[in-house]
């Protein structure tokens, strides 16, 4: 069986060393079968790489039992440092931003049967999966990620849950969004979020409301970097985790990622 993969020695490894170390001394936990850097380079093994758990077990003779509650204790842990959607958008306006980049995304699940797996089948995707919006600074930077909800959840329905606009207005921000927020911000005097101009059957778009679109696209190029970045943790490929602990995976490589942008730059 493979051995843990050579992971080199980064800032992310070493941070998440170090949170290991201090989460075992404030447990008072004087043990475990591997020391907290071992620890640290097969989880992230197991979230970056998809690493199955027997063949982890396999290669550092420890039980695949093991691996899983290490993976699981950190990612609570880790879930645990997320921001809060409020806290987020307050902490970007006092470092003087105006603007969050929002947008909404699928990851991919397995099929399951039954009654209970059906509102996870997204017909706009054609697949199995789970709903999350998340929110980005201009420069792409991840700063919030929603719940995890079924695949068939719509964009502007998740944003209403969330009360999306409100927490935009109490910060003081605007946001850029596709068509998929078209009517969130019904305010036509002072909009929040701009989602640019829809054509339909009976109404085509003007010139001018085409270059606002182009424009409106490109201010928002960002926020696909970001969840480029998110979705290279290849755990979320194809995500066999259970969908009522999605949330927390989430919210763990949202810290993760964010984690990985600083000490790598």
């Amino acid at each position: 069986p493979p051995r843990t993969p050579r992971l080199p020695t980064h800032g992310l490894t070493r941070e998440l060393r170090s949170r290991v170390r201090r989460h075992l001394k404030a447990i008072r936990s004087r043990w475990r079968a591997l020391p907290p850097g071992r620890i640290a380079v097969i989880v992230l093994a197991v979230l970056r790489h998809d690493q199955r758990l027997v063949d982890m077990a396999g290669g550092n003779d420890i039980s695949a039992t093991t691996i899983r509650r290490w993976r699981d204790e950190l990612i609570h842990l880790l879930a645990a440092k997320a921001p809060r959607l409020d806290r987020a958008l307050k902490k970007i306006a006092r470092r003087g931003g105006e603007v969050v980049l929002i947008d909404g995304t699928l990851i991919p699940t397995q099929r399951r049967t039954g009654e209970a797996n059906r509102p996870n089948y997204s017909g706009k995707h054609r697949r199995h999966g789970l709903h999350v919006l998340a929110l980005t600074d201009e420069r792409g930077r991840l700063v919030w990620i929603s719940a995890a909800r079924p695949g068939r959840t719509h964009d502007i329905t998740a944003a209403r849950r969330d009360r999306i606009l409100a927490h935009l207005r109490a910060a003081g921000l605007g946001a850029l969004a596709d068509l998929g927020f078209l009517g969130l911000d019904d305010d036509g005097d002072d909009p929040v979020v701009v989602t640019g101009f829809k054509a339909t059957r009976a109404r085509r778009l003007t010139s001018a409301e085409k270059e606002a679109n182009r424009v409106l696209a490109a201010g928002r190029v960002p926020v696909e970097r970001g969840f480029a970045h998110l979705k290279n943790w290849r755990i979320l490929t194809k995500l066999r985790t259970d969908p009522a602990r999605a949330t927390h995976l989430f919210r763990a490589l949202l810290v993760l990622t964010n984690i990985e942008a600083t000490t790598d730059n």
